[in-house]
């Protein structure tokens, strides 16, 4: 028998993925809402009740409504937005952060899928919190550099319709440094408090890195950026989608430099360090639509199924 799914918002960037990374599946049924319904309440009910997997692709109030409207008990509901990812009763949708994870994506009904720039922040840094290498009320800085397809339809549309010469040039946002994906950085990698967070979105389409600088002398442990890496790889040995990349390696580089986009088209993480004695960068990649968000969802759908979670996904 086949899955049921429906995608409340397929019309937006991560639901269109989702849609049709699915629709291509013959182990899954695409349930589909008359356009002209697609705002329309009670037609909106009965798909999500009807599926056994219902992933919302809204804005945060949207999103909050329609898991609202969820009274079947073995629909799972996999919400995009932001509006759950710290939400008491909700599972955070990233099984590499632990077993605690992983076996309550299995078993939840409720699934908040991640930021993008959280996801990345959180792979890296997590680990490092964890055995105590940055302790947890460390004050972190980080800056993200991001494909402008996060930034949605409108985003898309001012870089690729006639763009004026000012978007030529990479742009840094939130500078108010209240991040939506803030809270989620924070709790997910058991900080006290939250990182001083940059994002930078430039004239490229998809593709993110999240860069996380370490004075080392500064940590209670002064650990070597060796350390650092050994934490990382000893932590996702055996992950199908988080690869550490060779520590010292210039082959990890393209001439010199880090491709900020090597991970698009896949579903993987890749982590990397750099640095000396008393300096290192922790850095994290992943395609923003891929691991940042719509593969995310349907590795999280794969999982709660008891499929293989790379089903349908690329490393």
């Amino acid at each position: 028998m086949k899955t049921k799914v429906f995608v409340d918002g397929q019309e937006g960037t991560t639901g269109l993925q989702i849609f049709e990374r699915l629709a291509a599946r013959a182990d899954i049924e695409v349930i589909q809402i008359d356009f002209a319904l697609r705002k329309d309440t009670a037609a909106r009910a009965a798909c999500l009740n009807a599926a056994d997997i219902a992933f919302l692709c809204l804005p945060d109030d949207a999103a909050k409504q329609s898991a609202a409207l969820v009274t079947n008990p073995r629909t799972c509901v996999i919400d995009a937005s932001t509006a759950h990812r710290v939400a008491e009763g909700w599972t955070y949708g990233v099984p590499e952060l632990g077993a605690s994870y992983r076996e309550a994506i299995r078993s939840s009904k409720r699934i908040a899928n991640p930021g993008c720039h959280a996801t990345a922040f959180a792979l890296a840094v997590r680990p490092l919190v964890q055995r105590g290498l940055v302790p947890a009320d460390f004050a972190l800085s980080c800056f993200s550099l991001t494909g402008y397809s996060g930034g949605g339809k409108k985003m898309i549309a001012d870089y690729e319709q006639n763009p004026p010469a000012k978007l030529r040039s990479p742009r840094p946002y939130a500078l108010a440094l209240m991040h939506k994906h803030l809270p989620e950085m924070r709790v997910h990698t058991g900080l006290e408090r939250a990182p001083i967070f940059n994002p930078i979105v430039a004239g490229f389409y998809q593709g993110l890195t999240v860069t996380v600088p370490l004075a080392l002398s500064d940590l209670p442990a002064a650990p070597s950026p060796q350390a650092l890496h050994h934490a990382l790889t000893e932590t996702y040995a055996g992950e199908k989608f988080v690869r550490v990349l060779p520590f010292g390696d210039e082959g990890v580089l393209d001439g010199g430099f880090f491709d900020v986009q090597a991970c698009n088209g896949t579903n993987r993480c890749d982590l990397a360090v750099f640095g000396h004695a008393e300096q290192a960068v922790v850095m994290a990649r992943l395609d923003n639509l891929g691991k940042g968000a719509s593969g995310a969802a349907i590795q999280c759908m794969n999982l709660h199924l008891g499929l293989a979670e790379d089903l349908g996904l690329t490393a």
